[in-house]
């Protein structure tokens, strides 16, 4: 009799659940043949619309730009003296050549200047006589232009690479005289051009834009991956190089493969363009299939209402049970179950009861024993720091007092003293930030007392220090990395600099030093620390060559505040960043 009540429920629910799902599917086909009427290739159409024309004005602000800088290089005083009868002096002729180096313009590559005397001015490397010049057949791109700044795309002949680049162009003329006029050529990075999409990317991503020459040639691109332009496509943007008009010239046209807008600069004749592929046209099915995922799950809750009020009876308890294993978070084990259905079901109830609390007893005794693991893993960590540095201090002192007398024995007693009063900290692991600067400090002069003028130091706290906590012996770990190999290759003019700031509420350390940059591979490894397992960090470096007092540090952060942590060594052009971030406000009572 059972056995058959359960059949004719399980029954009853297939025909309910079929039935909903056909209404849902019938839904989800109304959903999507209205929606495809919509404006959803309209809008997303609107945004590259949007974004081209923003690029084009970017486009005249360069040449606006350009055609601002070059005039300034003509209205140069020693730019116009050289186009007089008398000339430059040599010294004048060297510092024309390197004026070009620092005018106001971006992304300049390489730059010529010829005057009306054949004298031709280029960065030092350049070796371009006046012949390679000629050969070079420049001369000719300027010869319709009077003073106007002119942009061609064109083979590099100039400085003899080779590869196409954007030259700016103008001619040089007196403002004084009727002199033969000089002739002045930037060679532009591909930057120049790629600056255009930089504002614009986030908006851009997906879509097809470039910049094209008054010649139909294409300067830059940048397309998405996969992507082809058709032949078609192409054709199109070419032929609208031929066209005399400024601005918008081109929207929403339909080529093979999607929609092109474009824009042309007045001045230079060049075509900036955007292409919205076909795939991010139709990338807003994705809208379509989060309204059937709306549909479905509209279905899916009548469905598991209509489901329960008809199995009510049979599976409350079974829910019950379910409910309380789906919101158990291993955390509360408060939450027993309690059943009085006088079957099966009572059995497991007190089954789950039982379990929840050996569960708990376990996991009590696992948090003690962690715990006591973690303090001593701390304790052993922090005594392998004190004595080594214990012992080589002591070692200097015995040194100075020797070589230097009282005073300078007095000032590395009275730092050490300071460095160990905090280092021990009463036992305590937690110190304030004021502390652990005071410790990092006392430890720099140190340094000072046994490398006379080797570096400086700067401490800039953005805190309260007194009231933010920090685990003890963070800093000075870095500051002995510093010393050991930022500093190895120098002798005097090094610098350390400490910040410390709190940034989206975290505590925030920045620790840097202007020595030998450290190479980005050991960088990188050591970045990678944070991803390798707590047990495992000790082998990475098995030389302990940059990897002692790191791996100290990191295991100490790691067993303190978990894995939300961030540290980061960053080589930059003259030195290297270390960045610790903590979670949270450092407060005293943090727990292991």
């Amino acid at each position: 009799m059972s056995q058959k009540r359960i059949s004719g429920i399980q029954k009853k629910y297939l025909i309910y659940i079929m039935g909903l799902l056909l209404s849902a599917l019938l839904l989800s086909s109304v959903g999507v043949w209205f929606y495809m009427g919509g404006n959803m290739t309209s809008v997303i159409v609107d945004k590259y619309e949007f974004m081209n024309e923003k690029m084009g004005m970017s486009l005249d602000n360069l040449y606006r730009k350009s055609d601002e800088v070059t005039a300034e290089c003509i209205t140069e005083e020693i730019v116009q003296k050289s186009l007089r009868a008398k000339g430059l002096g040599e010294g004048e002729r060297n510092a024309l050549s390197k004026y070009f180096a620092y005018v106001d313009l971006d992304y300049v590559a390489e730059y010529c200047y010829v005057d009306n005397k054949k004298n031709v001015y280029t960065k030092f490397y350049s070796k371009i006589s006046y012949e390679d010049f000629r050969r070079s057949g420049f001369e000719e791109l300027l010869s319709e232009e009077y003073s106007k700044t002119k942009w061609f795309w064109t083979e590099d002949t100039l400085f003899g690479t080779g590869e196409e680049a954007l030259f700016i162009g103008r001619y040089v003329r007196s403002m004084d005289y009727a002199h033969e006029p000089g002739m002045l050529f930037f060679k532009m990075s591909r930057g120049f051009l790629e600056s255009l999409t930089e504002q614009g990317e986030s908006v851009t991503q997906g879509a097809a834009v470039g910049v094209v020459s008054s010649e139909g040639s294409f300067c830059m691109g940048r397309y998405p991956k996969d992507f082809e332009m058709s032949a078609g496509a192409r054709k199109k943007i070419i032929s609208l190089t031929k066209s005399q008009e400024a601005g918008v010239i081109l929207d929403r046209c339909e080529v093979p493969g999607g929609i092109l807008q474009a824009y042309r600069q007045k001045n230079s004749g060049m075509l900036v363009f955007t292409m919205a592929p076909d795939s991010v046209l139709y990338s807003g099915l994705n809208q379509i299939l989060f309204v059937l995922a709306g549909i479905y799950l509209l279905v899916a809750a009548v469905a598991v209402g209509v489901s329960i009020y008809v199995s009510k009876i049979f599976t409350s308890p079974i829910q019950k049970i379910s409910a309380a294993m789906e919101s158990f978070d291993g955390k509360d084990f408060s939450h027993k179950i309690e059943l009085q259905t006088n079957t099966e079901l009572d059995n497991i109830g007190n089954s789950y009861n039982e379990m929840l609390r050996n569960i708990e007893k376990l996991l009590n005794e696992i948090k003690s024993q962690e715990k006591e693991l973690r303090t001593s893993e701390l304790n052993m960590l922090i005594s392998q720091i004190n004595p080594h540095f214990l012992y080589n201090t002591l070692d200097t002192i015995y040194m100075l007092a020797r070589i230097n007398g009282e005073e300078t024995t007095m000032k590395m007693i009275q730092a050490l003293s300071r460095y160990l009063r905090l280092s021990l900290s009463k036992g305590n692991d937690i110190v304030t930030v004021e502390d652990e600067l005071e410790n990092v400090k006392s430890y720099m002069e140190i340094q000072q007392i046994r490398n006379q003028n080797l570096f400086s130091y700067e401490i800039a706290c953005k805190i309260d220090a007194r009231e933010r906590w920090i685990l003890k012996l963070i800093l000075q770990p870095l500051v002995e990395n510093a010393i050991k190999y930022g500093f190895r290759d120098i002798s005097e003019g090094g610098l350390i600099r400490i910040e410390v700031t709190e940034i989206a509420g975290k505590l925030t350390f920045y620790v840097y030093n202007n020595g030998t940059r450290m190479e980005q591979a050991v960088a990188d490894k050591l970045n990678a620390l944070k991803d390798v397992p707590v047990a495992e960090m000790k082998y990475c470096f098995p030389d302990k060559r940059h990897g002692y007092g790191v791996i100290n540090i990191i295991t100490r952060l790691r067993l303190k505040y978990g894995d939300d942590i961030r540290y980061q060594y960053q080589p930059e052009e003259n030195g290297t960043t270390c960045m610790i971030q903590i979670p949270g406000n450092g407060e005293e009572n943090d727990e292991l």
